[in-house]
C-alpha cells in the first residue's frame, strides 16, 4: 500500500476510535412502527439531536411501518449524518395531507449526508385517481427532495407509488444515488423517477426505475451528469427537458447516459424544448452503450414538444448540439427509430451517429426509418436505419 494511502487509513481509524459515532434511534424519541402513529414529531426530534452532534452521528429507522406528514429534514449540521433506514416511512391514507404541500420528506440545507436502505410508499393511488377523473385534486407531493444540499449519498433505497416526483434534485451539488428502487405504475401521471434541476456533479448509477413517467428527467441548469446502470422501464424514458418552458432559464450540458437497458418505454434517450424563441442551450451530450427493448423512439431529438396540444406554434430558441450517439442497439415499437425534430431558427448541429442497430418489431419485418428536420452532423461505423443527417 503507497505510504499516502496509509496514512489517510490510519487518519480514518483515529477518527473512528476518537470521535463514533453517535446513533439517535427515533424509537427513542417517541416514534412509534405501527404504520397509524404519527411519528413526525418525533422524527423531527431525532433529527434535531443527530444534527446537532459535535460528531459525527446516524439517525436509526428500524424495523416498522413509520407514518409521517409533510417534513422538513434542515440543516447545516455540525457534523457528517448517516440516515439509516430498515423500516418503511409510509404517507397517511388521506392523500390531501401531503398533497397539499410541494415536499412530502424535504432535506433543505445538508451537507454531509448518507441515506441508506430503507423504503418510502407515498400511498399514491388515490391522488392519481383523483389526477385521472379530473377531480378536485392538490398539487401533490414529491417523495424525497434534496434542495440546496451538497455531499450526499442515496445508497440502497426503495420509492413506492411517489404522488408525483420520486427523487427531486434542485439546487445541489455532489449528489450521489446508487442502486436505489424506484416503482409506479404506467399509468400512474407525472411519477418521474429522479429529477434533476439547477445541479452540478450527480450521479445515478446501479438503479432499476418502473414508473409514469421520465425515469429520469434533466431539468434547466443541470450540468456534469454521469448515469449509468439503469434499468429504464415502463416508463417515458431518459429525458433532458423539456427546456424553453420559462422566459429566462440556465442550459444543460455535460450529460453522460451509458451501459443501460430501456424495456417498452415511450421514449429511449430524449431531448425536448418547447417551439417558442429562448437562449437556452443542452449541449455537449452522450449516450453510448444502451439497449432498446421494444421502445417508442429510441433516439429522439424534439423542439416541438407539445404534450397536451395547447403549444406555442413558434420556433424553438433552444439551442441543441454536440450531442453523441454510439453504439445504440435493440428494437422500436415504432417505424421511427430515430428522430431529430429540430428547430428552423436554431438548428441541431454536431450530431453524431456510431455504430447503431435499431431494428422494427412489427411481425411484418418493415425498416425502421430516420426522421430528420433541420439537423445536422456526421455518421459512423455502420448506423441503421440509415442516417438522414
Amino acid at each position: 500500500m503507497p505510504k499516502s494511502e496509509a496514512c489517510t487509513l490510519l487518519l480514518a481509524l483515529l477518527t473512528i476510535q476518537l470521535f463514533p459515532s453517535l446513533a439517535y434511534n427515533v424509537v427513542s424519541f417517541g416514534a412509534r412502527g405501527d404504520g397509524r402513529t404519527d411519528s413526525t414529531a418525533a422524527f423531527l426530534r431525532t433529527w434535531k439531536a443527530a444534527c446537532s452532534s459535535a460528531t459525527p452521528a446516524s439517525v436509526s429507522v428500524p424495523r416498522g411501518k413509520y407514518l409521517l406528514k409533510s417534513i422538513w429534514f434542515t440543516g447545516p449540521c455540525r457534523s457528517r449524518i448517516n440516515f439509516e433506514m430498515s423500516g418503511t416511512i409510509v404517507a397517511p391514507d388521506n392523500y390531501n395531507i401531503i398533497g397539499n404541500s410541494e415536499f412530502w420528506i424535504l432535506f433543505y440545507k445538508v451537507s454531509r449526508l448518507t441515506v441508506v436502505g430503507g423504503t418510502v410508499d407515498a400511498k399514491g393511488h388515490a391522488f392519481w385517481s383523483c389526477r385521472l377523473r379530473n377531480g378536485r385534486c392538490p398539487a401533490g407531493a414529491r417523495s424525497i427532495t434534496f434542495q440546496w444540499c451538497s455531499n450526499v449519498v442515496v445508497r440502497g433505497l426503495s420509492s413506492l407509488n411517489s404522488q408525483t416526483i420520486h427523487i427531486a434534485i434542485n439546487h445541489s451539488n455532489n449528489i450521489k444515488i446508487q442502486n436505489v428502487k424506484i416503482t409506479a405504475p404506467s399509468g400512474s401521471p407525472n411519477t418521474d423517477g429522479i429529477h434533476i434541476q439547477s445541479s452540478r456533479g450527480v450521479t445515478v448509477t446501479g438503479s432499476t426505475i418502473r414508473t409514469g413517467d421520465d425515469c429520469i428527467s434533466i431539468g434547466p441548469g443541470s450540468m456534469n451528469l454521469w448515469i449509468e446502470q439503469i434499468g429504464c422501464g415502463p416508463g417515458h424514458g431518459i429525458s433532458i427537458g423539456s427546456l424553453g418552458n420559462f422566459a429566462i432559464e440556465e442550459g444543460v450540458q455535460n450529460v453522460t447516459v451509458t451501459n443501460s437497458v430501456f424495456t417498452k418505454t415511450q421514449n429511449g434517450v430524449r431531448v425536448k424544448s418547447w417551439a417558442r424563441p429562448h437562449g437556452s442551450y443542452a449541449r455537449n451530450l452522450v449516450f453510448r452503450n444502451l439497449i432498446m427493448r421494444n421502445v417508442g423512439n429510441p433516439i429522439i431529438i424534439d423542439q416541438k414538444y407539445c404534450p397536451d396540444n395547447s403549444c406555442p406554434h413558434e420556433s424553438s430558441g433552444v439551442r441543441v448540439s454536440q450531442v453523441v450517439y454510439k453504439n445504440i442497439k435493440g428494437t422500436s415499437s415504432t417505424q421511427a427509430a430515430m428522430t431529430f425534430r429540430c428547430s428552423s431558427s436554431k438548428p441541431c448541429y454536431g450530431i453524431k451517429l456510431q455504430d447503431i442497430k435499431l431494428t422494427y418489431v412489427n411481425t411484418l419485418r418493415r425498416p425502421t426509418l430516420a426522421y430528420c428536420e433541420h439537423a445536422g452532423g456526421s455518421t459512423s461505423g455502420s448506423v441503421f436505419p440509415t442516417s438522414c443527417l
